[in-house]
């Protein structure tokens, strides 16, 4: 029982380990990944966005990179790839900054 308990657990530190590392790789590949697709995939301006703005779409797309709720806010409507809105309610990161 106390071998199969280790091996659980042991699995789980792998698989959160593996997953931060392909955030890590994805980080790395961001920028010139979004320049491609940014070229193939066209999003509007959402209507209510500010004539200029302290952000700009680099490559993150997790809760973990963002600061704010604002900034998670404005990642996910403008930049293409994001995955901090699990549910698709239009409010990305409720667990960690849009409370």
């Amino acid at each position: 029982m106390k071998r199969l308990l280790i091996l659980i657990l042991v699995g789980l530190a792998v698989w959160q380990g593996f997953g931060k590392y392909k955030a890590h790789q994805s980080e790395a590949k961001a920028p010139q990944e979004f320049a491609d697709t940014s070229t193939n995939r066209r999003m509007p301006a959402p209507a209510s966005a500010p004539a200029a703005s302290n952000y700009r779409c680099d490559g993150r797309t997790f809760c973990s990179q963002m600061t704010s709720c604002e900034e998670a806010t404005w990642f996910l409507r403008n930049c293409p790839g994001t995955k901090m809105d699990g549910n698709n309610d239009g409010v990305p990161c409720e667990k960690q900054w849009c409370r």
